[in-house]
């Protein structure tokens, strides 16, 4: 590898049987999966809250907010407490599997018909020669997925 090209550190996790990537620098810790504490009446993205040393942490299901389909509860079921856009929350994973180092060549936008057709869950597609492509995350569009659960929410609860 010669210096003039870049890395990027990517953690990833499994959820739903597929492997997700979140930049490290996204990634404040990883912790073990604790009680999550229900929020009545909160947007349906949000499971709840957890205590992570004395600050309250709201918790995603990425398998929920993903595929529709919560999270499996394991023995490697894992939170991935995240910073984005100043704010800090946990996501909820079936396991944290590795961490990567992948060159920039190796990492391609997501393809164009998706992106033109208003797909932006994914910001990235990392090539491997050894296995199946990994899904960078858009935490800022799963943010923006949390913000459009509460509009629903809202309006189904005025009906």
């Amino acid at each position: 590898m010669t210096g003039t090209e870049t890395t990027v550190d990517l953690a990833c996790f499994e959820t739903r049987s597929r492997v997700y990537g979140i930049d490290v620098l996204q990634i404040r810790e990883i912790v073990r999966c604790q009680e999550v504490t229900p929020l009545p009446r909160a947007p349906d993205l949000i499971e709840g809250v957890i205590d992570l040393r004395g600050a309250v942490i709201p918790v995603i299901d990425l398998g929920h907010a993903l595929c529709g389909e919560r999270a499996d509860e394991g023995p490697e079921t894992r939170i991935a407490v995240l910073e984005v856009d100043g704010m800090v929350l946990g996501l909820r994973v079936d396991a944290a599997v590795d961490v990567i180092s992948v060159e920039a060549r190796d990492v391609d936008d997501p393809p164009a018909l998706a992106t033109h057709a208003g797909y932006d869950t994914v910001r990235a597609v990392v090539r491997r020669a050894d296995a199946a492509p990994v899904l960078v995350l858009s935490l800022e569009h799963l943010l923006e997925s949390v913000y459009r659960s509460a509009l629903h929410s809202s309006s189904e609860a005025e009906v």
